[in-house]
């Protein structure tokens, strides 16, 4: 009996060719629709034929490493491909926060040694992720309005300080996404002044208190080791 494929299709673009296969069969057996290229540019060309939903890319790839072709996703003409999920793959933890800054703008990272299982796990976290977010925000509830400088959840006002107000806008702007303590600095922070990245985290654990408290529930808000946070709800 076949099992039904998973909507997402995937393309895997790594040059480890054995590491590529055991991907694939992960990916397969999660009952995705699973494409490999081994170069960059083949990457590129096979994206613009017939966009993926969700890439996994290597960072050092020959023919056009994984930041460049990352770069040119971001800024196709092609709508279908700008829109185009990237989890890259790197040895590299100190390229992280440009992975996932403006500069590059992947959606997640893996960073390698890892468990084909984590890789699987992530990618069904983003592909849920994009599926709420064509059908609606699901936050638990919870409302910011900037403007107004309040925040809700559900019937609830949640007493934040302006810096954790516009810190919680920015995480739920995108739910699932990693946002790194230097994204999360310049918006709470717009008069641009110079903070230590450390401070985010001491705004985290109040702003999670008072979610938990304000929904009775743990806060849906996580650290990621090394980078930054991302909202769960």
């Amino acid at each position: 009996m076949n099992t039904p494929k998973a909507p997402g299709r995937i393309l895997v673009a790594e040059d480890e060719v054995r590491l590529a296969t055991v991907l694939r069969d992960y990916l397969l057996a999660a009952a995705y629709d699973v494409t490999l290229e081994h170069r960059g540019d083949t990457a590129l060309a096979s994206i613009e034929a017939d966009p993926p939903d969700l890439l996994l890319l290597d960072l050092m790839l020959p023919g056009l490493d994984g930041m460049e072709l990352c770069r040119r996703i971001r800024s196709a003409p092609d709508p279908r491909v700008q829109e185009i999920i990237v989890i890259m793959i790197t040895a590299r933890v100190d390229e992280v926060d440009r992975l996932l800054g403006l500069e590059v703008g992947a959606d997640d990272y893996v960073c390698k040694p890892f468990s084909p299982r984590e890789v699987v796990a992530r990618v069904r976290a983003q592909l849920r992720r994009v599926r709420r977010l064509q059908a609606g925000p699901v936050t638990q509830g919870v409302v910011v309005d900037v403007d107004a400088m309040r925040a809700r959840a559900g019937a609830v006002d949640i007493d934040l300080t302006p810096v954790e107000l516009r810190i919680l806008a920015r995480l739920l702007e995108n739910p699932g996404r990693v946002w790194s303590r230097q994204q999360l600095m310049d918006a709470a922070y717009t008069d641009h002044r110079v903070v230590n990245d450390r401070t985010i985290d001491t705004h985290m654990k109040n702003l999670r208190r008072k979610l938990t408290e304000a929904l009775g529930a743990e806060a849906p808000i996580s650290s990621v080791y090394g980078v930054g946070y991302r909202y769960e709800g």
